[in-house]
């Protein structure tokens, strides 16, 4: 049975369970995460891409639900890791690149960072037993990171974004957590970065503190502006960008051609999956929050 419901309009997929709904459903039964990130990588493929900005990291913590929603797979810790390595070893079955986010971690934010800058009150010694504890186990197993907006003033004294910050993006993730991949910034369209920054300053920073990509996923228009301020960077810092954005690049596998046929097959396990992780009936009805995931939804 496909997924149906009338007061939604039809989509090429059906939409699969929240993360949150198969890590829960996944600690009866662990095989269910892998077989999420296989879905959402054949699903990736399907449409002729080969990177996701998946999986969510970040805790799911009572002071960032309603922030978060259901992209937060569980509080503990170590389930997390659990869930996140079978969903990456779902994704890599595909040929499917994974992203950890939102480094250092959304998960004790009690605003929403599309809005303002959330201040992340932690003492270095909780990031350690919570949000880095899951962090450290990726930082030799994801093949890249996108950094929060979220103001750690543990880690960064100065009222700073961490996508922003040098002590966290490089001194934190690069040198002390040891992680060489690719690293980028959340979008920068967020309230978090226009209320607080202009944008040549903010571009100029995201690249200073160590990102390789800064990510602008609203105002199309701005990224010919925002070029303008990237060529006149500092070259090591361009050199340094360039170099690790080619090194990912060489991983990737090359996009499928796009084939309809394959979507009716999709949908189909979409649907044994929502089965298995929400039961019949409840598989057939939109999740409490009317299908809006995440903010990013509504943005």
């Amino acid at each position: 049975m496909p997924f149906r419901d009338q007061n939604v309009e039809p989509a090429a997929l059906s939409p699969l369970p929240s993360a949150q709904a198969v890590g829960t459903a996944a600690r009866q039964k662990p095989t269910l995460a892998r077989q999420f990130g296989e879905l959402v990588a054949r699903a990736v493929r399907a449409f002729g891409f080969n990177t996701t900005l998946a999986p969510v990291v970040d805790l799911a913590l009572p002071e960032s639900a309603e922030v978060m929603g259901t992209r937060c797979v569980a509080p503990d810790p170590a389930h997390v890791v659990e869930f996140a390595r079978a969903f990456m070893t779902g994704l890599a079955a595909q040929r499917v690149v994974a992203c950890g986010k939102h480094f250092p971690g959304y998960s004790a934010a009690t605003i929403d960072a599309h809005h303002d800058l959330p201040l992340i009150e932690r003492s270095r010694s909780e990031l350690e037993e919570n949000e880095l504890a899951v962090f450290r186990q990726f930082a030799a197993r994801v093949d890249s990171m996108m950094i929060c907006h979220g103001w750690y003033r543990c880690l960064e004294p100065q009222k700073t974004a961490a996508s922003l910050s040098r002590l966290i993006v490089t001194d934190l993730l690069r040198h002390e957590l040891g992680f060489s991949g690719l690293v980028m910034t959340d979008d920068l369209d967020m309230g978090a970065i226009l209320n607080e920054y202009g944008f040549e300053e903010t571009i100029r920073r995201a690249i200073s503190a160590g990102n390789d990509l800064a990510m602008i996923c609203h105002r199309v228009k701005a990224i010919e502006e925002a070029l303008g301020y990237i060529e006149k960077l500092p070259v090591e810092q361009l050199d340094r960008a360039l170099e690790n954005i080619a090194r990912f690049k060489a991983t990737l596998e090359p996009p499928r051609i796009f084939l309809e046929s394959e979507f009716a097959t999709l949908n189909a396990e979409i649907w044994q999956l929502r089965v298995a992780v929400l039961g019949e009936e409840h598989a057939a009805q939109l999740s409490p929050e009317d299908g809006k995931r995440s903010p990013v939804e509504t943005y």
